[in-house]
This record gives C-alpha cells, sequence and structure tokens, in this order.
C-alpha cells in the first residue's frame, strides 16, 4: 500500500504533498502538483546543500531498457547528492518482463528499493509497475510519453519568462513522446501551444483530446497544424526533437525526406518572436531537425533544460521518496 506524504519543510515553507504516489504522466497531476514540484526544484537549484541528506537510507532503482545520457545521469546524481543510493538495472537485451514477470519485478523491488525509475519502450511496463509496486514508480521515458523532460522543459519556461501567458510556444517535428508530454503540460498550465507536423506524423488523438478537455478549465490553447510557419509565426518559444525516435532507427532516411520542410533553421525562426529562444530536449542531430546556426546560437537554452532536469528530478525523487 502506498502511502502519501505530508510534512512540512521550513527551507520550502510548503506542505510536501503530491497528489499522486507515482510520476507516470502529466496528465495524472493536478495544475498544484506541478506548481508544488517547481517550487521544490527551485529550493533544491538554489541551495542543494541544505538538502545533502533528505534522501538519506533511501535506495531507487533504474530500470533502462534505452540508452541514456541525461536521464540516467541526473537521476543517479540526483539521488546521490541528497544521500541516496541508486543501482541500476541494465534492461537492454532482456526487456521488462521477458525473463519474469513485471508484476514479480515490482514486488520483489519494493522489499529492496524505495523508488523506481523505469525508462522502458512500452508505456504499459511502466503502468504495471506502479499498479503493482508498493513504492514510487517514476517514468523515465516510454514510446508514448517523457514527463520528466516536459516538466523540466515548463520549469524552464518559468524561470526564463516568469509565466506561461501571453507566450506562443511552438513545437515543430513528430508528434513523439515528448511532444505528447508537452502537450500534458500545456493543458495543465494554461498555455498556447501550437503543434506543427507532417501529415500522418500528428500526435496522439487521444492524448490530444484529453488536453482539450483539460485546456477548458485552464485556458490552455492547442492547436495542431501541418504548416511549420503558421506554428512559428510571433513564437517566444521554438521547440524541436529528433525526426526518428529511439527504436526507430530503420526509418531515418525516409523520415528525413518527410521531416526536411520542418528543420528548425535560421530562415524558419525569423518568423518567431525577435527575443525567441530555441528549446530541444536531446540528444540533437544538426543538420537534420535543427540547424547548427540556430542550436548553437545565443537564442539557443538546450544547456539550461539539460541541466534542469537534475533539480527537477530531484524535487520528483524528494517529494515522492522524501520524510
Amino acid at each position: 500500500m502506498k502511502v502519501s506524504r505530508a510534512t512540512t519543510d521550513s527551507s520550502l515553507n510548503i506542505k510536501k504533498k503530491l497528489t499522486v504516489e507515482d510520476l507516470i504522466s502529466i496528465q495524472f497531476l493536478t495544475p498544484q502538483d506541478i506548481e508544488l514540484i517547481f517550487e521544490s526544484a527551485a529550493a533544491l537549484k538554489k541551495d542543494p546543500t541544505h538538502f545533502s541528506q533528505a534522501l538519506a537510507g533511501k535506495t531507487v532503482a533504474l530500470i533502462f531498457e534505452k540508452p541514456s545520457l541525461r536521464t540516467r545521469v541526473t537521476f543517479d546524481v540526483g539521488m546521490t547528492s541528497m544521500g541516496g543510493n541508486v543501482v541500476f538495472l541494465d534492461h537492454s537485451l532482456t526487456k521488462l518482463g521477458e525473463r519474469e514477470s513485471i508484476k514479480d519485478v515490482a514486488k520483489n523491488l519494493e522489499r529492496w528499493v524505495h523508488g523506481i525509475v523505469a525508462r522502458t519502450y512500452k508505456n504499459k511496463s511502466v503502468a504495471e509497475l506502479a499498479e503493482h509496486a508498493g513504492i514510487p514508480v517514476i517514468n523515465g521515458l516510454t514510446d508514448l510519453l517523457h514527463p520528466c523532460q516536459a516538466l523540466t522543459d515548463y520549469f524552464t519556461i518559468q524561470e526564463r519568462f516568469g509565466s506561461f501567458t501571453n507566450i506562443k510556444f511552438a513545437y515543430v517535428g513528430d508528434g513523439n513522446n515528448t511532444c505528447h508530454s508537452l502537450i500534458d503540460g500545456a493543458a495543465k498550465l494554461g498555455m498556447e501551444l501550437w503543434i506543427a507536423t507532417p501529415e500522418g506524423f500528428e500526435p496522439n488523438l487521444r492524448i490530444v483530446s484529453e488536453a482539450e478537455k483539460t485546456a477548458r478549465d485552464t485556458g490552455a490553447q492547442i492547436q495542431i497544424v501541418n504548416d511549420p510557419v503558421e506554428a512559428v509565426r510571433d513564437a517566444g518559444i521554438v521547440y524541436t526533437d529528433v525526426w526518428a525516435s529511439m527504436g526507430q532507427e530503420a526509418e531515418t532516411e525516409d523520415r528525413a525526406a518527410v521531416f526536411a520542410d520542418f528543420r528548425v533553421d535560421s530562415e524558419l525562426m525569423a518568423y518567431a518572436h525577435p527575443d525567441a529562444v530555441f528549446m530541444h530536449c536531446l540528444p540533437a542531430h544538426r543538420g537534420y531537425e535543427v540547424a547548427p546556426s540556430v542550436i548553437d546560437s545565443p537564442q539557443s537554452i538546450v544547456y539550461d533544460q539539460a541541466e534542469n532536469r537534475l533539480h527537477v528530478q530531484k524535487a520528483i525523487l524528494y517529494l515522492l521518496m522524501g520524510p
């Protein structure tokens, strides 16, 4: 049985309680949950030494089916910087659920560790871990969703602009897992988000439909178009991601032809607001989805995003596993 934690920390001056026991999707978070994560991330970023023993005696298991730089390093460093321990389980050869059932993996791990971060191909694998584990489960990326990345992106936007209102956010490229979580986040935060993809590569209709329902309460605007110029025009933020995600490597050449008009280059950025920033969740393929003249320009804040993965994920670990 998972237990919600509600204690007060004077350094945060807030009540440390999320309405969820796992972080599987931004769709399951309330706007207040997201605000709490951002407040906590800001506190952890400002004074990391104060939290150096916040998770002392706690251990998190990292289950990774896919390669990783940012997710693995930031969760590892984040956990150890708060006094905790990390166990890495490499499932790149034997996928989760193949050697033994996901239920049995969850039931074993809950006896040994205090939390699980899972980076898998199938979203249902993470959901099944959460269903059976009596400890917090965090989605470190699936083919459907990338919630920790999107939360980091919105935290970075808040740092930069101080607000989510009166800013047009344009995403150009594939309607993939990162795109899905950005849609979920925009809906919760009341943001204006334009998605531009080639025909046939639009985001999941169910995710868009659920986001539109949420948007009725928050005032968010979600627009799906097939024209990158329409999406980027007057945007304050322009975001892109790889055209072929992990597991789609065989489609790289074909996708490069389909997405050629969706490259974020200086010509496309010229349609955005003069002070617009460029974002990318990385890894980036210069010359494909983004030109070097954009990602390596002063407009680019991709490394701010990368740094903030550490602080946001520390906040998630702290709020789900802390005292």
